[in-house]
């Protein structure tokens, strides 16, 4: 029946809730709002991981294959800048002020699914500005293991589980990926529907 599926509508639980539920639903919500806040605080600072890791492979690669310094440096350089300027775009943004503690519900509502769209565009960002340097570096790497290979070390062979680590790393980082990015937009699209609902507080 209508009225039965209506119980288990959020929806309409929300709009059909007392004056005391709903100043409850609005301190969650601005306690959802700082937890938000901190998780994108949080995944900023773990943009910081790229240029390390970078900068490891770096001095990794150029200690075992000096022979190969030349190469190597080229796209090493590059990807370290790259990953440098990602720092500057991937964190543009992110730093938000705080929502003030009489803030009504509307614009808890507006916080939450300010944070979340930057988390949503921090993870789209991530891809060009952390994952694209990453890769490149790996590609350097891999090569140099590839014409060393050829030669009489033979490192090649044992550096066959490295690089299918690498796959599996590059495949699981995609698909992660793309769910935060399909999670985060259903997050953002249920905030809208119950925002359109909800009374101006």
């Amino acid at each position: 029946m209508h009225g039965d599926s209506s119980k288990d509508d959020p929806r309409a639980i929300w709009l059909n809730q007392p004056t005391e539920a709903t100043t409850i639903t609005m301190k969650l919500m601005q306690q959802r709002a700082r937890d938000l806040r901190a998780k994108t605080r949080r995944e900023s600072l773990k943009t910081l991981a790229g240029p390390f890791a970078i900068g490891l492979f770096y001095a990794v690669g150029l200690k075992e294959f000096a022979a190969l310094r030349q190469m190597l440096q080229p796209p090493f350089a590059l990807a370290i800048a790259w990953s440098l300027a990602g720092l500057y775009f991937l964190n543009r943004g992110m730093w938000s002020t705080m929502v003030p503690a009489e803030a009504g519900l509307i614009t808890s509502l507006q916080s939450c699914r300010r944070e979340i769209e930057r988390q949503r565009d921090l993870v789209r960002r991530a891809l060009m500005w952390s994952f694209g340097p990453v890769l490149l570096t790996l590609g350097a790497f891999i090569l140099a293991l590839v014409m060393v290979g050829t030669k009489e070390r033979g490192i090649f062979p044992n550096g066959l589980p490295f690089l299918v680590l690498v796959l599996i790393w590059m495949v699981a980082y995609f698909t992660v990926r793309l769910r935060e990015q399909r999670d985060l937009q259903r997050e953002i699209e249920e905030l809208n529907c119950i925002e359109q609902d909800s009374p101006v507080l």
